[in-house]
């Protein structure tokens, strides 16, 4: 009944696992007052306590520890120490005695001090007050453990506050679906449930290791845990008798439960919010504890009910920002590929904290010709909606890097799909978009409103690329998208960003861009890639406002001359068997004697092909042995080849089929002179997909210092 329970405000804010006992002493050592709970903690009645000395009530060896507290009390300072105290029936406890000093005592009966001995509560007599209790529970603890939006930290929070202040052992046991941040339907009894948290305060580790933290599991049918489910509603076994704790293991197929719940009190508590059940909260008290009751299931679904507001909040939290984060993962490139002497290094740091997308990418794209696409781009904005435009124009783009338009070209392809974009929702990107050739040493860059790249060279020396300018992507009007192509030097390390690594809203962009040239000032050639991607982020994790950031930094090198060779042929019929003999050569060269049959009859097919639609002008056959076998031909054509199946009764138009047999990839690209028809084999025992996998969540791995 409530009449039993005393009000919230009436409670005493004593430890409800404590009793104390508060003692007047004189100057003389002796007891002159006591108080009316001398019975409960020293055995022995108040009139027999007063008169005598302290130091009776403590055993021999404890006599010099409270001599040393009753000094404090003379000398006017407040002293504590755990002493043994001598109850009346011979036996001992421990306590701890605190003494403190009284003053404007003038008559000599008067106590000089207070001694407050405070001793554990027998396991039969706590739980007895349920506004003690309800105090514990309801007040600042759930409020603290409540601040969470972790679903692991708020569980863990919850069970201790719930033990020692409720139950002696408890855990917590919420819907699979929370943790896998799925949405969460109607379940049944038979729903999969995981431990996210377990503790005891009886020092017993069977406790943990029976019901382990992590555990999934389907409770079976009969048993209350199963009941729990079925009912939402509370299930109270004020005692289990050895044969319930043996039922219960036996249909769990798990025999330490038995010995574990024989004689303890349970009560299991559901955690339900908005009519959606999310789990339960398993409370027990091991025997020796004053048993559940009616009251006690009542305190129980109060803090449940608050509880599962919390968790509810928290598996929320959970499942909007796993979502988000699997939307960015889905539209961030989960693998960088380059050819063989270009090497490649990544980083991307979110902006926030708590919202962990954006409008930031890169790309590193190997290309036929040992060549490789290196991009960034930053879509306008935050969050989301930042992250959507971003995965279609990353996705568009890389389209357009796999058919080979030059830079400049297939950023204009860009601009206008974010017009078209534009006109159903306002937004603008920025991108710079270069494509490294290992065989020449030259890189192309163009450039939409983005900064410019920036070069470090073998000798120490660096410089930002002098790009054509050109205003961001889907800003109508202005100037024209053009590229321009560089020298590299062999070792030189070619750094493209975003502007959150530069920009902060207390510096001037100019020092952004000075600290980022510092960093691959004199030694960049002989640093570790890993060292630069590090060195590069350092420093801007303490900004809590800075935009997000995406890095690509490539050590650029050419491809050694000895693994590719090129002719000019004369556009001749007899340039058909010449090209054979060379390729039969250097084949033998690289030992790829294996490979020359293929590679002749695919060298004859494209010679052939030029010759028929080239018409005039020489031909350039080249080869080249990277990850992969490369076979190009280079006429002075405009016109891309384009893969047709021939009829019986036509005479040509079977070469190309015949190339897309036998290669592993083929196709075509313009050049300022004409265009390249190229195919590629697999070279026996080289991985031709040689990619740096991104193996987790680049907001997580990729902003370690």
């Amino acid at each position: 009944m409530r009449s039993v329970m005393a009000p919230q405000g009436d409670a005493t804010a004593a430890d409800t696992a404590s009793r104390t006992l508060v003692l007047g002493v004189d100057a003389g050592r002796r007891v002159v007052q006591c108080g009316p709970n001398a019975a409960s903690v020293l055995g022995r009645a108040p009139a027999e306590v007063i008169g005598c000395s302290a130091a009776e009530l403590v055993v021999d060896e404890a006599k010099a520890d409270l001599e040393v507290l009753l000094e404090g009390l003379a000398a006017g300072q407040e002293r504590s120490g755990a002493l043994t105290l001598r109850r009346a029936d011979g036996t001992t406890t421990e306590a701890v005695v605190t003494a403190q000093p009284l003053v404007g005592g003038d008559s000599p009966d008067a106590p000089a001090g207070l001694l407050f001995v405070r001793v554990a509560l027998p396991p039969s007599e706590r739980y007895q007050d349920p506004a003690l209790m309800r105090r514990a529970l309801m007040d600042d603890p759930l409020a603290r453990f409540g601040a969470s939006l972790d679903l692991d930290q708020a569980a863990r929070g919850l069970v201790d506050v719930i033990v020692p202040h409720f139950c002696t052992t408890a855990s917590v046991l919420v819907l699979e679906s929370l943790v896998a941040a799925d949405e969460v339907h109607e379940e049944t009894g038979a729903a999969v449930l995981r431990r996210i948290a377990v503790t005891s305060d009886d020092d017993n580790p069977k406790w943990t290791a029976t019901f382990p933290v992590g555990e999934v599991l389907v409770y079976p049918e009969g048993t209350p845990y199963r009941q729990v489910l079925q009912t939402m509603q509370p299930v109270h076994l004020p005692l289990v008798d050895a044969q319930t704790a043996k039922d219960i293991a036996r249909r769990w197929r798990r025999g330490p439960v038995g010995d574990l719940l024989t004689g303890v009190s349970m009560v299991l508590l559901p955690l339900v919010a908005k009519d959606t059940m999310l789990g339960f909260i398993a409370c027990t008290r091991v025997p020796g504890f004053r048993r559940f009751d009616a009251y006690d299931v009542e305190i129980g679904m109060e803090f449940a009910s608050r509880a599962a507001i919390v968790i509810d909040n928290a598996r929320r939290y959970s499942r909007e920002r796993a979502t988000a984060l699997a939307l960015q993962r889905s539209l961030l490139p989960n693998r960088l590929s380059a050819p063989s002497s270009v090497e490649v290094r990544h980083r991307y740091l979110p902006g926030s904290k708590l919202v962990e997308v954006g409008g930031d990418w890169y790309e590193s794209i190997a290309l036929p010709g040992a060549r490789v696409a290196l991009i960034v781009g930053d879509v306008a904005g935050h969050g989301v909606r930042a992250a959507v435009t971003m995965g279609r124009l990353r996705t568009a783009l890389h389209t357009l890097a796999n058919l080979e338009l030059p830079p400049a070209d297939a950023l204009h392809v860009m601009h206008e799909l974010m017009i078209e974009l534009g006109e159903q929702e306002p937004h603008f990107a920025t991108c710079v978009y270069a494509v490294y050739d290992a065989t020449t040493g030259t890189i192309e860059v163009a450039s939409a409103g983005h900064l410019p790249p920036l070069l470090a060279r073998p000798d120490g020396s660096s410089e930002y690329l002098k790009v054509p300018p050109a205003p961001p992507l889907g800003v109508a009007g202005g100037a024209t998208i053009e590229s321009r192509e560089f020298t590299v030097e062999d070792g030189s390390v070619f750094v493209i960003y975003t502007d959150g690594l530069v920009e902060n809203r207390g510096t001037d962009i100019d020092d952004g861009l000075a600290r980022l040239r510092g960093v691959f000032g004199p030694g960049t050639a002989e640093r570790p890639m890993e060292d630069l991607a590090k060195a590069t982020l350092a420093g801007v994790y303490a900004d809590h406002h800075r935009d997000d950031i995406a890095v690509l930094i490539a050590r650029l090198r050419r491809l050694p001359p000895e693994r590719f060779a090129s002719w000019t042929l004369p556009s001749d019929p007899a340039a058909v068997r010449r090209a054979r003999g060379l390729v039969r050569s250097r084949l033998a060269i690289w030992d790829l004697d294996e490979l020359s049959y293929t590679t002749e009859l695919l060298a004859s097919e494209l010679i052939t092909n030029a010759l028929r639609y080239a018409r005039s002008g020489p031909i350039e056959l080249r080869l080249l042995l990277e990850r992969t076998l490369v076979l190009e031909v280079m006429d002075r054509s405009a016109a891309l080849p384009r893969l047709r199946h021939a009829a019986d009764d036509d005479e040509n138009g079977r070469g190309l089929l015949v190339v897309s047999q036998l290669a592993h990839r083929w196709g075509s690209r313009r050049t300022a002179a004409g265009k390249v028809v190229w195919c590629e084999q697999i070279v026996p025992g080289v991985d031709p997909d040689p990619y740096e996998t991104v193996d987790t969540w680049p907001g997580e791995n990729h902003h370690r210092e």
